[in-house]
């Protein structure tokens, strides 16, 4: 039995590997409980419980917050990912350490491939880059670093919960159309997770979103698709139009190649997977 050591366990994505894994040996951990940038307390875990795979889903997301706080999110996002490649190292474990699509500029117009050059235009993009280097250094042989988006589900907070509010608390909204990029399941990204971790994949970076791709504008609309809501109370403005602290990516879409070209299985499209989750979690997702 494959034992993992899954870290941000109260997440969205590390909720749904616990779920995942439940009849597996998992040890599931969040900040209250093991601070990853603490390399005596994650090296004394690590070594007392063994895993044979690490994931790690801990991350400062507070995309915005960066820009003020990037010594703050290197620290998890970068110094963090390095102190588990280490632990990892010492008892032989794949690490396998979630990334983001804003490691690229996202100024290009076709899918970003996995070898494609990063170019961060934001503090979060900046240690998140910082992350996936130290992790495929420290681990050239055991360390996967898979880049991800527009990550959903129904623990935590994100955008589907958010349109899902406000569609009951105005009469229209008005969204980014502007910015393309793929929305992604947290239960479909956790399944494929486990799926490398189980796998004979060689070592190195993947990328790892649902099917296809849209703008805010299109993903939100089908939200309110999903709710029963009319799609037209969700009006097209501008990325200029919403400034925020944090430039994002215009376009984001991630190739899948490389994993399929691993023999691992690809995700649902986004939009049966957003079907899918309503499905199985609407209640969680109007809340």
């Amino acid at each position: 039995m494959t034992r993992y050591l899954i870290t941000g366990a109260r997440g969205q994505l590390g909720s749904d590997l616990q779920r995942v894994l439940e009849a597996d040996h998992v040890m599931a951990v969040d900040v209250a409980d093991l601070d990853i940038t603490d390399s005596a307390a994650v090296q004394r875990e690590v070594g007392t419980f063994v895993p044979d795979v690490i994931i790690n889903a801990a991350a400062y997301t507070a995309v915005d917050k960066a820009e003020a706080e990037e010594e703050l999110a290197y620290h998890v996002n970068a110094t963090g990912p390095a102190v588990l490649a280490l632990a990892a190292a010492t008892v032989g474990a794949k690490l396998v350490h979630v990334s983001t699509d804003y490691v690229f500029a996202g100024d290009g117009s076709r899918p970003y491939e996995v070898d494609d050059e990063p170019a961060p235009r934001s503090a979060y993009g900046r240690t998140k880059l910082a992350g996936e280097r130290a992790v495929l250094e420290l681990l050239p042989h055991t360390g996967y670093v898979v880049r991800t988006a527009w990550v959903y589900g129904a623990s935590g907070h994100n955008f589907v919960k958010t349109m899902a509010r406000l569609s009951r608390e105005r009469e229209t909204v008005s969204v980014v159309a502007d910015q393309r990029g793929t929305p992604t399941w947290s239960a479909d990204l956790a399944r494929g997770l486990v799926q490398l971790a189980e796998s004979d994949a060689a070592a190195g970076t993947y990328h790892l979103t649902g099917g296809g791709e849209t703008t805010w504008h299109g993903f939100a609309q089908a939200i309110f698709a999903e709710l029963g809501a009319d799609p037209a109370r969700v009006l097209p403005i501008g990325t200029s139009e919403y400034p925020t602290p944090a430039a994002r990516p215009a376009y984001s879409v991630l190739s899948d190649a490389a994993w399929r070209g691993a023999g691992l299985t690809p995700l649902a499209d986004w939009r049966d997977a957003l079907a899918s989750a309503f499905a199985q979690s609407g209640d969680a997702l109007r809340a």
